[in-house]
């Protein structure tokens, strides 16, 4: 892991290279930096990189998708480059994010998790408000810092409390339970208050008001950075708090959690159905999958939690994906509605094969790992209660639906006649979408690199 932190900190130096040579120096420091993370990943054991600093079988992973993703995101805002809109504080603001995203994933105290957790938001925040679309980026953005400081102060008192009773807040070792720190009466509100952070980072449905505005404000770099990257530091954040916490505390939040998300899931898999919007479409189905995520992980199993891991690659990478292809077919359509977008089978051939790709891997169809993902997670919930049956089978019909709904609308029918879509150059970068596909298909090969 030393070599994935030299990586990591020659990107320091990347102010002083030349303009021209700026964007890429920066994918090849990625792209290298990804590599060497993947073949010296301490999938079976964890590393120490330094005192503070760990890599293990779960942010070994994560630190490998950060990296990846990071790259994409360059690759796909050429056109700041080409418009001359500030190309070089946009990749300072991308390599700041980061950064601060390694170091959150790779924390071995909670504390420092917790600051660069944080940290993440003021790079977000700068993405979505000088390079964002419409004027409704300034509201986007307050959502954005609001609920994440609304909801993460109650986790700095209570890790503050765990440090005055506990000694320390090491993730090395098993340190905590439940009724040490708090009377029974309070164990549940107290437990909630810990996780409520994660679970708007997720987000849990009731909690995901601000991500569609983000995504719909963000430009292309936002909206994947937000989709890959940001919503797994909730789940990473769920797993290694209740990797560390007794599992009857898991287990007492699951009975009010698990119904919820399953709603949750059936009702955004409901709105992408009647959702004008491409970028919305792609937002809320994105919090239909992170509630069957969290249902998973609270039915503290090991296929939950491995399934959770593997979910959390998996949508990064699709999510990503979609995600930019929504950005290119902006840029040569010019417009997000559906209502508006129809035909392109007619006009762009090579770009309907690529949304057909990305809607099954969407729909978790075979061979991708997010049907090994939604398999070990089903599996999970339903050890939880066989009542969940139904709903599930639901969710799972209802996410085929709304991906084959967003392929046909855009892909088939008459072009419109009020469109943009008539004549319009074909703006892709293939490189950008094989990128994000690729790994999709060849980790199921070796599903035990995301699922340990």
């Amino acid at each position: 892991m030393m070599k994935l932190t030299l990586f990591s900190l020659s990107l320091l130096f990347l102010p002083k290279t030349p303009k021209k040579w700026f964007i890429l120096s920066t994918i090849t420091l990625l792209a290298g930096s990804a590599s060497t993370c993947l073949l010296h990943s301490p999938f079976y054991a964890p590393q120490m990189i330094t005192g503070s600093l760990v890599a293990d079988s779960l942010s070994a992973p994560l630190i490998v998708l950060t990296l990846w993703i990071s790259g994409l995101m360059i690759l796909a805002s050429q056109k700041v480059k080409t418009t001359n809109n500030n190309p070089f504080s946009l990749m300072l603001t991308i390599i700041s994010l980061n950064l601060t995203l390694i170091l959150a994933f790779s924390m071995a105290h909670f504390i420092m998790f917790y600051i660069f957790f944080e940290a993440s938001l003021i790079p977000t925040l700068i993405l979505i408000i000088m390079w964002g679309y419409q004027p409704e980026r300034l509201q986007a953005g307050t959502y954005l810092m609001l609920y994440t400081v609304t909801a993460s102060l109650p986790l700095l008192i209570n890790l503050l409390i765990m440090l005055n009773k506990t000694g320390h807040l090491s993730t090395a070792f098993q340190m905590w339970c439940g009724p040490q720190l708090v009377s029974n009466n309070f164990l549940m509100v107290w437990w909630m208050s810990c996780i409520l952070t994660f679970l708007k980072k997720l987000p849990m449905f009731i909690t995901h008001l601000w991500l569609p505005k983000a995504h719909v404000e963000a430009p292309v770099a936002g909206s994947m950075i937000l989709a890959g990257l940001l919503l797994k530091l909730g789940s990473y954040g769920l797993l290694r708090l209740t990797e560390k916490f007794s599992l009857s505390l898991t287990s007492l939040s699951s009975s009010f959690l698990v119904p919820l998300t399953v709603w949750g899931a059936i009702s955004t898999s409901l709105i992408c159905l009647r959702q004008p919007d491409l970028k919305a479409l792609i937002a809320y189905s994105s919090v239909g999958h992170m509630g069957l995520l969290l249902a998973g992980l609270m039915s503290s199993s090991t296929w939950g939690w491995q399934g959770a891991l593997g979910m959390s690659v998996a949508h990064g990478l699709c999510s990503s994906g979609l995600f930019a292809l929504a950005n290119m077919t902006y840029e040569s359509t010019h417009t997000r509605s559906l209502f508006l977008t129809k035909g392109l089978q007619a006009l762009f051939p090579t770009m309907t094969m690529w949304w057909f790709i990305f809607s099954a891997t969407n729909m978790a169809a075979p061979p991708t790992i997010n049907l090994l993902s939604e398999i070990l997670l089903l599996t999970s919930v339903v050890t939880i209660s066989y009542t969940l049956i139904l709903p599930l089978m639901l969710i799972s019909f209802l996410a085929a639906a709304y991906s084959l709904t967003l392929f046909t609308a855009t892909q088939h029918g008459a072009t419109s006649p009020t469109g943009n879509t008539t004549g319009a150059p074909l703006q892709m970068n293939h490189s950008i979408l094989l990128a994000h596909m690729l790994p999709i298909l060849l980790l199921i090969l070796k599903p035990e690199v995301i699922t340990l």
